[in-house]
Formats: C-alpha cells, sequence, structure tokens
C-alpha cells in the first residue's frame, strides 16, 4: 500500500481538493448546496487527477524521462516497484472509478458535461502521452490553468447551481493560476533531466532564472487577481475578499525565499508547500463565505 500510497503522489492531490471546495462554498454561499453532488464531485475531481499521475508515471516511465537522475520523488514504475503492467491496471482502475463517479455528474449537469468528462479522459492520455503530449510541449502549467481552474471550479459551481456567475470565474482563475505554480516548481526541479530526455518544458525553454521568476509573478498575482478582481466587480462581503488576501500573503515571503534559495531535491519540499498554500486558500476562502453566509442569515 505504502507504494501506491507514493504512486498517486498525495501532495499534489490538494489541488483537486481545492477547488471544489472553493466551488461549494461559494455555491452554498449563493444559496445552493447538495451534500451527495459535493462529495460525488470531489471523488470524480480526486481519481481524475490520481489517473493522471499514474499515466503520467507509466508514460514517463517507458519513454526514458524518468530516470536513475531524476531529482524528484521516486517514480514507481522506473525505479522497478511496480511492473508495467501493474501500473497500467491501476490507471485503469483509476480511469473506471472517475467514470463512474462521472456518469452522476453527466445525469446532473447535463450534456456539456459528458463533453468536459470526456476532455478530462483525454487530458489523461494527452499530458503524457500521444503525438503531442502535452507535458513535453510547455503546455503542462496551461493545461494544469484550465483543468485544475476554469473546469473544476466552474464546473463543480455550475453542478450545484445550475449557473455561472463572475465571483465563480475569479476563484477559477485564482485556482488555476496556484496550480499552474505546483507544476511550474515540478518542471524546475526537472530541467536538466527534462532537456536531456527531449522533455521541453516550459522551465525548460525559459532557463532556470525566469522560470522561478515566473513562479514568483504566479504566486503574487493569484492573489493580487483575488484581491483586485473581486473588489472591483465582486458582490462578495469585503470579510471574504481581504482576510483569505491577509492571511495567504502571510506565506509569500516563505515561498519567495524557497524558490531563490532551493535547489536540487530540495525543491520537492516547495512543490509541497505550493500545493499547501493553494489549499490554505481554498480553504480560508471557503471558510469566509461559509461565515459571511451564516452571519448573514442571523
Amino acid at each position: 500500500m505504502s507504494i501506491w500510497w507514493q504512486a498517486i503522489r498525495p501532495k499534489t492531490l490538494l489541488a483537486s481538493i481545492g477547488p471544489v471546495l472553493l466551488a461549494t462554498a461559494l455555491a452554498k454561499y449563493d444559496g445552493f448546496f447538495d451534500t451527495a453532488l459535493f462529495i460525488i464531485t470531489l471523488v470524480c475531481a480526486l481519481f481524475l487527477q490520481i489517473s493522471v499521475n499514474l499515466a503520467n508515471d507509466l508514460c514517463d516511465g517507458i519513454s526514458g524521462v524518468d530516470s536513475s537522475k531524476r531529482l524528484g520523488p521516486k517514480r514507481v514504475l522506473q525505479s522497478g516497484l511496480v511492473s508495467v503492467s501493474a501500473l497500467s491496471l491501476a490507471v485503469k482502475v483509476s480511469v473506471c472509478i472517475s467514470i463512474v463517479s462521472g456518469i452522476y455528474l453527466v445525469y446532473q449537469g447535463g450534456f456539456l458535461f459528458l463533453l468536459l468528462g470526456s476532455a478530462c479522459l483525454l487530458g489523461i492520455y494527452a499530458y503524457s502521452a500521444g503525438p503531442f503530449p502535452l507535458a513535453s510541449n510547455a503546455l503542462g502549467e496551461l493545461s494544469v490553468f484550465v483543468f485544475f481552474g476554469l473546469v473544476a471550479v466552474l464546473g463543480s459551481y455550475f453542478l450545484q447551481t445550475g449557473s455561472l456567475s463572475l465571483n465563480a470565474l475569479i476563484l477559477a482563475v485564482t485556482a488555476g493560476i496556484q496550480s499552474s505554480a505546483i507544476m511550474l516548481v515540478n518542471n524546475i526541479r526537472d530541467i536538466e533531466t527534462d532537456a536531456k530526455a527531449g522533455k521541453i518544458t516550459l522551465a525548460v525553454r525559459l532557463g532556470d532564472a525566469r522560470s522561478r521568476q515566473v513562479f514568483s509573478f504566479l504566486m503574487v498575482g493569484s492573489l493580487l487577481v483575488h484581491l483586485i478582481a473581486l473588489t472591483l466587480v465582486s458582490t462578495l462581503d469585503a470579510f471574504v475578499i481581504f482576510i483569505p488576501a491577509l492571511i495567504c500573503s502571510v506565506f509569500l515571503p516563505i515561498l519567495y525565499r524557497a524558490i531563490t534559495t532551493y535547489s536540487g531535491t530540495k525543491l520537492n519540499v516547495l512543490l509541497a508547500k505550493t500545493a499547501l498554500f493553494g489549499f490554505i486558500y481554498a480553504v480560508v476562502v471557503s471558510i469566509s463565505l461559509l461565515a459571511s453566509s451564516y452571519f448573514s442569515l442571523t
């Protein structure tokens, strides 16, 4: 079990939990909440990400992108902990769970969610494999922004409310930026090995120094989007806008210090901290929304 726990990359799973929390809390704030729908949406999101993680391990192990010189956490196929057949089966099981839970979401959300679900399943394959693997063509961060930001937040919100809102879009953009930063840290760590393997990530194209600057820009930018966009166009209470920005800004110096000093395997620590930052943002915003909703009712 410890091997499979390692294979699903648990520290990164916060990136799929946070957006669902954000969207559901906003829906609750707007007067909508279905417990069963929330749980099934969360299950589907988690297993879609697990499927991507396992498929990435499988594809990069077979293609040789993962090697013994890899600085990141061990990949179970490359390190010989599991066989190709076992990992392939694990991918299929995870995909099946996401499909089964997704069928209920399609039933609730309609034809649009059949299209979104199909795109998510295609993304599992297209991220690491196919004639134009997204991760090997500097599109990893953009893919994460779309699926872990726009699709996850807007999709979850629509399932609960049957509509979209400007508030949901702003939170989706913020969540997507933070998730993209997780991917960027991963790619900064692997610049040398990826370049040698012919995997052209955004970090490989930008180089180490510029990639680190982009990371800092993304971290600060995510909170600026939250603060400025919600202040200018949102009807949310000031409590919901300013408290999360204030709390999360406390962590920015820690992340900046890490991105300017960490290298090699220490970037694994920064990756975990970046994922945790995004999750903390989602939790604080969610609590603020629920508290605001409660006090407005009382």
